[in-house]
């Protein structure tokens, strides 16, 4: 992070001193005085610096928090910058909180805390949901939300872990889009220079998975994010240097979640900042540092973002693409945080990721295309830490869930019959039963004297190939109904992302939580929208709201689960649901510039029906027995309803699928694709993306054997005389 203001203070004919505990640290290599020294040795630095005191001009840091310590040194040998008291303000977050309210600046509730004993009182008394922090590191490390006293003690054992003194803060979570500001500060005079809006995700960490400069956000708000910022600059005392300050955008108006007494990091003050204005504001902060006030020209016109590469944990055993995405027109700079033989984690912290990729171009719509096309080149593969098998997967998720669910061999809802909440089936859970059995009634005929032994397994989904034709059912409410096991986000990307990487795509659901739809969005924007959300069958309205940010995100198709009108969970929450008629659902979908899907159907009726309606597909479904008992498997009713719409809708179908062999059963019965769900859940719960690849890529195993043994050249060539019926 310094490395920038290392060069440009070279480029301004200045010598540096750098210091670094780190022998090997690349800033050393390039400094004219390189001397080993922690950042954060207060008093080391300032011993150091005293032997230069002749020579030494001014004092800086960008993007990291050695304020404390620049603020000491420029205060032992009286150079330009912040005041001591200033800079502990700025870098204790609990101490920052009361400087800011005593300020009148608006921040959450907050309070410091040593002890679980203190953190579960804070958190009761403040009020749920709660944000840890460490009080005295940077990089969102050690920083996680608290949903409930259940996740509270592992939230702060992981504040507490990565603190220096052991304090830990609790604060109420902020909701909203959130800002990040620089500003420059010359003798009181507090210059606000650039805005970013910042993309936060990885929940329950705060992990900034890129950012976009300028903001997108309207001069009204500007103007309040300005004042709320100069307001903190002026209570935390720092009057000649540079701050740097992330700004909510709560319901309340905005709010202040940190300031710090430095330049951004992120890359923004480095890269993005110059890119989109031609301006560099880190040459701003040494002419302040050397007591020169800076001349701010005026800015360039141009937009710049910065997006987190993040791969697949595991072991790195190849990355690739890097030369060709810096090669790109529009392309600034390729960031690499790892090589081949390292081990990767999920980020938990801004310091975990894989790299960055930072374009620069004349709207948003051309960076964003540029970073698409930067990204489809980049290549990291990894390889797990152990052999994952499918029965460690179980095996954990069993841990995980509890009484919720056995993860049992064969998924058939006889434990969990009638467990709704619950991952069972509503009733006696025979509509789930009747799913499997089904299925049953089929057997496969073997066919070995052939000359096939690469069947072809690809299809295509309205224009996105698919390495198989089988994608991730929706499933929602991993609270609800798996016990809090995962979190709904960490459930959304561990399948959108698993199933992407095995070559297929995952169906979204919508919930009883109303804003619960926009999780899975988020996940899909992150794959250039390969996902299907599946809404409610709500008002007119609130469909077409999601169905418009459905669009935004990039999604392959929309859809209805048209099979919820008396979904028994969204009556609990008191979500309105109905059914549609004819018109309405041919509202919507001629109102989509996405396909449009309609899930539920039970019947040739309303499969005509859907094709009446401009359905694009449909997908045979009983809602894996949730919906209502005593219906019949749809392997029962999939080949009548086949006889009756095949070639005027796509038909796909779900329940009850659980091996390659299944799928053959349900493609033979006229299906074109079918959908996964509760084994899909369980293999996230077990071991997220990993978990989920590994059961697609054993799915998929098994599709292409069953093909190969009856002599099947492709998945679009499988014929009903595979099966023999041995129903009564």
């Amino acid at each position: 992070m310094q490395v920038p203001a290392i060069n440009i203070a070279r480029e301004m004919g200045l010598k540096t001193l750098v210091t670094d505990y780190n022998p090997d640290a690349v800033g050393l290599a390039l400094a004219d005085i390189p001397i080993v020294m922690s950042t954060k040795d207060v008093e080391g630095t300032v011993r150091v610096a005293r032997q230069y005191r002749h020579s030494l001009r001014g004092v800086l840091t960008v993007g990291t928090d050695a304020s404390l310590t620049v603020a000491a040194v420029s205060g032992a040998l009286g150079l330009p910058g912040i005041h001591y008291e200033a800079a502990e303000n700025a870098t204790h977050k609990v101490k920052m909180r009361r400087a800011l309210r005593e300020g009148g600046v608006a921040v959450p509730d907050f309070k410091g805390v040593w002890t679980i004993e203190e953190a579960k009182e804070a958190a009761n008394e403040i009020g749920y949901p709660v944000v840890l922090k460490p009080v005295d590191n940077m990089g969102a490390r050690g920083v996680s939300r608290a949903t409930g006293p259940g996740t509270l003690e592992p939230a702060f054992r992981y504040a507490k872990s990565c603190s220096t003194t052991g304090e830990v803060i609790v604060e109420k979570m902020m909701t909203g889009p959130e800002l990040s500001i620089d500003a420059l500060v010359w003798d009181g005079d507090i210059i606000c220079i650039g805005i970013a809006d910042r993309i936060i995700g990885l929940p329950p960490y705060f992990v900034e998975l890129g950012h976009t400069l300028p903001t997108r956000e309207p001069d009204s708000v500007l103007r309040e994010v300005e004042a709320v910022m100069l307001k903190a600059v002026r209570a935390l005392g720092i009057t000649t240097g540079a701050a740097k300050g992330d700004i909510k955008l709560t319901p309340d108006g905005p709010m202040v979640g940190e300031v710090a007494a430095r330049l951004s990091g992120g890359w923004m003050s480095s890269h993005t900042f110059p890119l989109a204005t031609g301006y560099s504001m880190i040459r701003g902060a040494i002419e302040i540092a050397l007591g020169v006030k800076p001349e701010i020209p005026r800015f360039q016109n141009r937009v710049a973002m910065e997006r987190a590469i993040i791969s697949t944990p595991g072991v790195v055993t190849k990355i690739d693409g890097i030369r060709d995405a810096r090669s790109l027109p529009g392309v600034a700079e390729v960031i690499l945080n790892c090589r081949i033989g390292d081990v990767v984690n999920p980020p938990r912290s801004n310091m975990e990721k894989q790299g960055h990729v930072i374009v620069a171009g004349a709207s948003y719509d051309e960076c964003e295309a540029i970073l698409r096309r930067a990204f489809e080149m980049i290549v990291i593969e990894t390889k797990s830490e152990r052999t994952l098998t499918p029965q460690i997967v179980a095996a954990q998720a069993r841990q995980k869930f509890g009484r919720i669910c056995r993860a049992c061999r064969v998924c058939d809802g006889v434990y969990c019959a009638g467990m709704m909440p619950g991952m069972g089936g509503i009733g006696t859970g025979k509509t789930f039963m009747n799913n499997l059995e089904a299925l049953e009634q089929y057997r496969i005929r073997e066919r070995v004297i052939h000359d096939v032994s690469t069947p072809r397994l690809v299809a295509d989904f309205f224009g996105v190939e698919l390495a198989f034709p089988v994608m991730a059912a929706p499933v929602t409410g991993t609270v609800t109904n798996m016990g809090g096991a995962i979190t709904e986000e960490e459930y959304a990307r561990a399948v959108v992302n698993g199933s992407v990487k095995a070559g297929t795509i995952a169906w979204l659901g919508d919930g009883a939580t109303p804003e619960k739809y926009r999780i899975g969005l988020e996940a899909a924007s992150l794959v250039r929208g390969h996902a299907v959300p599946i809404f409610k069958p709500r008002s007119q309205e609130e469909i077409r709201t999601r169905i418009r940010a459905a669009e935004a995100a990039g999604c392959v198709a929309v859809g209805v689960d048209i099979d919820g009108a008396a979904f028994l969970t969204m009556r609990r929450r008191g979500q309105a649901v109905s059914p549609k008629s004819v018109d309405e659902l041919r509202e919507l979908a001629y109102q989509s510039e996405r396909p449009f899907i309609l899930k539920g159907v039970m019947t040739p009726y309303d499969a005509e029906l859907a094709v009446r309606a401009g359905a694009a597909a449909l997908v045979v479904s009983n809602h894996g027995g949730r919906v209502m008992d005593q219906m019949p498997g749809t392997a029962d009713v999939l080949p009548e309803i086949v006889s009756a719409v095949k070639g005027a809708i796509r038909i796909g179908v779900d329940g009850g699928i659980r091996t390659g062999e299944d799928v053959l059963k349900m493609l033979a019965l006229g299906a074109e694709f079918c959908l996964i769900g509760r084994p899909v859940a369980i293999a996230a719960v077990g071991a997220g993306e990993e978990g989920v690849r590994l059961f697609w890529e054993t799915l998929c195993e098994e599709l292409e054997r069953a093909l190969i043994l009856t002599g099947t050249r492709s998945v679009a060539e499988v014929k009903p005389d595979v099966l023999i019926s041995v129903s009564s």
